[in-house]
């Protein structure tokens, strides 16, 4: 096949791959542009580049002590929902994956059932317990919650990679005395680097894009999260579109740049899954 038939061949997928970066690129750059004007150009000039490049509606935002506590909110939910989904779920997929018991396969199946169970169902019961543990207003309200739907998909990727650890080196552990917690914390943990580094990620940027449970559990603006801000700056400022517009790109800052930086250790946990499974 000549590199020109090949060209051919691939130029559909090529065009689909620019279309679908275009449909995420566009809104995003629409988005730091029109920070970048007053509300009264972004309304004469919507889709131009700006007249006069304002840095003011970024400077004032990233000035305020309002937005970098929405910042600690979120970063400080985001890492304690890590944790506790990955320490839960590590253990979890090490017994279905390296201990045979009756009802293994029916409980795992009903832990990849959690993946078709859809959070607005659960809205109502979920605040109702959470009120009755005063729970409302904390961040355990929040952590708890989203952990808890995390297990799924996380059990299911370390499962498929525990699973795939020789036999042979859990033998070798045991006969020089190592017991099965063992095995799993000093060996099967430290092999398990790329899967536990792919669902970290995963819970991390869920945890910083979620909206509606924060929404649900906090009416106290001290525990708000940057989703939530933005909703409080937007009805705030509902007349300045360009400075709604700049909280918006700032929001997204720091999940953009985690994703960035581990974009790497996610899709080569991934592709490792896949390729071990």
């Amino acid at each position: 096949m000549t590199r020109r038939t090949r060209g051919v061949r691939t130029l559909p997928l090529h065009l689909v791959l620019v279309v679908v970066g275009a449909v995420m690129v566009v809104p995003l750059l629409y988005a730091v542009l029109s920070g970048f004007k007053s509300t009264d150009e972004l309304s004469r000039n919507p889709f131009g580049l700006p007249e006069h490049w304002l840095t003011g509606n970024y400077t004032g935002i990233l000035g305020s002590g309002g937005f970098w506590r929405l910042v600690g909110n979120s970063t400080l939910i985001a890492v304690g929902t890590t944790v506790l989904v990955v320490a839960v779920s590590a253990l979890a997929a090490f017994s279905f994956a390296r201990f045979a018991f009756r009802g293994r396969e029916v409980l795992f199946t009903v832990f990849t059932m959690g993946l078709m169970f859809p959070f607005a169902v659960a809205a109502l019961p979920l605040f109702l317990l959470l009120r009755s543990l005063g729970l409302l207003d904390n961040p355990l309200g929040v952590i708890l919650p989203q952990a808890a739907f995390g297990l799924p998909m996380t059990i299911i990727i370390l499962r498929g990679f525990f699973r795939q650890i020789p036999g042979e080196l859990e033998e070798a552990a045991t006969l020089d005395g190592c017991s099965a917690f063992g095995f799993f914390w000093r060996v099967l943990l430290p092999m398990a680097r790329p899967a536990l580094g792919t669902v970290s990620v995963l819970a991390v940027v869920t945890s910083w894009n979620n909206f509606f449970l924060p929404l649900l559990v906090f009416t106290d603006s001290t525990w708000w999260t940057l989703p939530i801000g933005v909703q409080q700056f937007q009805g705030q400022y509902s007349a300045e579109y360009a400075r709604v517009f700049a909280y918006l790109v700032l929001a997204m800052v720091p999940a953009l740049a985690f994703y960035s930086v581990a974009e790497r250790q996610l899709v080569g946990g991934l592709t490792t899954g896949a390729t071990k499974g």
